[in-house]
């Protein structure tokens, strides 16, 4: 069981936290550029990128030919759970996850995309990122220490309680066409905001849980 890999921790007594983040670096200009994305010429990894440059085009086009075709196992139960509980509206268009997304598969990559790839703060309209010693600090510009009469729940499911809103089932379906047809400068990935070209996309956090005992 690799957990560095998986959890960010390390049995190794002299452990270096400097060249463990240089690897990390290196790995998320590589996706990236994988995801046609703009990469960082300033952090790790730009000799890795050019070296690889025929590999990766050729995993560009195989996944611009596969866009909206496959989605991944998790986003397709999603996909089609919500489609199967609306069926009853007669929807004119089916409910659709992001086609395309990066995959955050390992630990850490999170952290190294909420900042700029050379500086330690991001502020948009919406948060302020900080670097902090254990990670990264989020202030959101609306923060609520109460969820009392804050969340608006689609009639239809399980019961609702009382300190709750209840709002009609297609309440929930104009909500969610609109959450995936954000506008751009909601997409941009934050790693890549100090460069002339900025990236944006979706991301998704895709980690295989570790279960013990282990199930075949």
């Amino acid at each position: 069981m690799d957990f560095q890999h998986s959890l960010g921790f390390s049995h190794a007594e002299n452990h270096d936290c400097a060249a463990a983040r240089r690897e990390l670096l290196r790995y998320v200009n590589l996706k990236l550029a994988a995801n046609g994305l703009p990469v960082s010429a300033d952090s790790e990894g730009e000799q890795l990128v050019r070296l690889a440059s025929g590999l990766l085009a050729n995993f560009r086009e195989k996944t611009r030919r596969l866009a909206g075709y496959h989605l991944s196992p998790v986003d397709g139960r999603i996909e089609s759970f919500l489609n199967r509980h609306f069926s009853d509206l007669q929807l004119a268009n089916p409910l659709k996850l992001p086609p395309t997304s990066m995959t955050l598969d390992r630990h850490g990559i999170a952290r190294e995309l909420s900042l700029p790839a050379n500086g330690d703060h991001f502020a948009s309209d919406l948060l302020s990122s900080y670097r902090v010693r254990n990670g990264v600090l989020h202030n959101p510009k609306a923060d609520r220490r109460t969820t009392q009469g804050t969340f608006h729940v689609a009639e239809g499911g399980l019961p609702i309680p009382g300190d709750k809103r209840a709002v009609p089932r297609n309440v929930f379906v104009n909500l969610f066409r609109a959450a995936v047809a954000p506008p751009d400068d909601l997409l941009t990935l934050p790693f890549t905001s100090g460069l002339s070209e900025v990236g944006r996309t979706w991301v998704s956090l895709l980690l295989r849980p570790m279960v013990r005992p282990e199930v075949e």
